[in-house]
C-alpha cells in the first residue's frame, strides 16, 4: 500500500503542530505604556483635586474654635477679640503668622504667641505675657516695666512684691551719653542679678545715672550698687555682709573689691 504523499505528510504536520501566539510589536506595547500613563496622571490629578476640596471646600476641615492657654492677667475673651480668628473660614487658609502679630500688637502685655492649627476644627493660641519686674509711678497708676526694659501696661493697683523704678538722672555727660531707655534697662538689669532674699526686701531701684544705681529695702536699709556691670559678683558680695553685719542699715558695693558697711 502506497505511503501517504508529500502534501498529505505536509497537512498532519500542519495539523499537529500548537497555534503561536499573536506577537505584539514595539507599537504594540508604546500604546500599552502610553495607557497607562494616562491612567496614573488621571489618578493623581483624581486625589489632588480631591485633596484641594477637602481642604478648602468641604465642611469637614475649617475653623470652629479658638483654645486658648498660658492667661494670667489677660483674659481669654481679650484675646480671642485681639485674635480675630476667621471662624467658619478653611482651617489650612488660617494665617498664623498675621493672628500672632495682630496679637502682640493690641496686646502688649503679650510677650510671644505660638498660633497652630490643631486639626480638624481647633485654632490653639499659647500666649505668654510679660511679667513685670520694675514699675513706674505715674499719678495714681504704675507702669509696669519687663525683663527688657518694656514699659508695656499701665494699671490701678500696683503688683505685690514688685520695686518702684525712680529714675531721676542728673544733667550730666552720662545721660546725654546712654539715654533714660538704657539706664531703665540698667536699672532692670540689677533687679535681675539680685539675691533672692534681697530681691524680696527691695521696695525703691534709684537711678540718678549710668553708675550710681541705689536700692531702698524694708526697715530702712539702703545699697549702693554702682553701675550694672559685675552684678554677679556684687550679689555675692552684698550677700556676705548681711550675714556679717545683719543690722547694718547701708551697704556699698558699688566697687565690689572694696566693699563697706555703716550703721546709716
Amino acid at each position: 500500500m502506497a505511503g501517504p504523499t508529500t502534501a498529505q505528510r505536509g497537512s498532519g504536520q500542519q495539523a499537529d503542530t500548537p497555534a503561536r501566539p499573536p506577537h505584539i510589536g514595539p507599537e504594540g506595547q508604546r500604546i500599552s505604556r502610553r495607557t497607562l500613563l494616562i491612567l496614573i496622571a488621571v489618578l493623581v490629578a483624581l486625589l489632588t483635586a480631591g485633596g484641594i476640596w477637602l481642604l478648602y471646600g468641604s465642611s469637614w476641615l475649617r475653623a470652629e474654635q479658638v483654645r486658648i492657654t498660658g492667661v494670667e492677667v489677660l483674659t481669654e475673651a481679650e484675646v480671642k477679640d485681639a485674635a480675630a480668628a476667621p471662624i467658619g473660614a478653611p482651617l489650612i487658609s488660617v494665617d498664623t503668622d498675621a493672628m500672632a502679630n495682630r496679637l502682640r500688637q493690641k496686646l502688649p502685655r503679650i510677650d510671644s504667641v505660638d498660633v497652630v492649627r490643631s486639626w480638624p476644627h481647633d485654632i490653639g493660641l499659647k500666649v505668654t505675657e510679660r511679667k513685670p519686674v520694675l514699675l513706674v509711678e505715674k499719678g495714681a497708676k504704675f507702669i509696669e516695666v519687663d525683663a527688657k526694659g518694656v514699659r508695656f501696661a499701665t494699671v490701678d493697683k500696683a503688683p505685690p512684691g514688685v520695686p518702684l523704678l525712680e529714675l531721676t538722672p542728673d544733667q550730666s555727660a552720662s545721660l546725654r551719653r546712654f539715654g533714660s531707655d538704657r539706664l531703665v534697662r540698667e536699672a532692670v538689669r540689677v533687679a535681675g542679678e539680685l539675691p533672692g532674699s534681697v530681691a524680696r526686701d527691695t521696695r525703691v531701684v534709684r537711678v540718678t545715672s549710668f553708675d550710681s544705681i541705689s536700692l531702698e529695702l524694708t526697715r530702712g536699709r539702703a545699697v549702693n550698687w554702682g553701675s550694672g556691670e559685675d552684678g554677679p559678683v556684687k550679689a555675692r558680695v552684698l550677700t556676705a555682709l548681711m550675714k556679717a553685719a545683719p543690722k547694718a542699715g547701708h551697704f556699698d558695693v558699688s566697687a565690689p573689691i572694696a566693699p563697706a558697711v555703716s550703721d546709716s
